[in-house]
């Protein structure tokens, strides 16, 4: 995992605010230093409404880019999150990647991370690949402290994806 220079991510409060994106396949090295840069870059100069934002970001599983803002300091202002939107699309092209899809669900299988729509999701499930103690991380969280206390990733049994997946099965109960 690494750690943006410009505002260590273990430093941000647990109120701040925080977005979650994915990489639709795993970088190469040189691809992931490229992005790096790129948010680094980024995250050094953003501002709402001319006013520096204390953010931070990490990268974690060599797939997962997660940055985080202390609104406390600056709250940004929806310019400044287009901003930050702008940039990784930017560097999709780039680098021939998705990184901005709030519709992908992310799970973990035989050790891999794996990208699917909804639709493909749920047909996992009824074909019964992926269950309710199948690891699944969670993109709608908005809070580091949410992340912190372990709410990003964990068993489908414990996320939205229980209700949205699983209606009727026994989602409450250990497996």
């Amino acid at each position: 995992m690494s750690e943006s220079i410009y505002g260590p991510f273990h430093e941000l409060p647990d109120s701040a605010r925080l977005w979650h994106f994915g990489a639709s396949r795993p970088l190469e090295p040189e691809e992931e230093a490229r992005l790096l840069e790129e948010v680094d870059r980024f995250l050094d100069g953003w501002k709402a409404h001319g006013r520096p934002l204390s953010a931070a970001r990490s990268w974690r599983y060599g797939r997962f880019l997660l940055v985080a803002a202390d609104e406390t300091v600056t709250p940004p202002s929806g310019c400044s999150i287009d901003a930050l939107v702008r940039t990784l699309k930017g560097l999709e092209e780039e680098l021939a990647v998705i990184l901005v899809d709030g519709g992908a669900v992310w799970y973990r299988a035989e050790g891999r991370i794996h990208r699917v729509t909804r639709s493909e999701f749920r047909e996992l499930v009824r074909k019964g690949d992926v269950g309710l103690e199948t690891e699944v991380f969670d993109g709608s969280l908005t809070r580091l402290g949410e992340l912190r206390a372990g709410a990003w990733e964990g068993p489908a049994r414990e996320r939205w994806h229980a209700q949205a997946f699983f209606k009727g099965e026994s989602a409450g109960s250990p497996g």
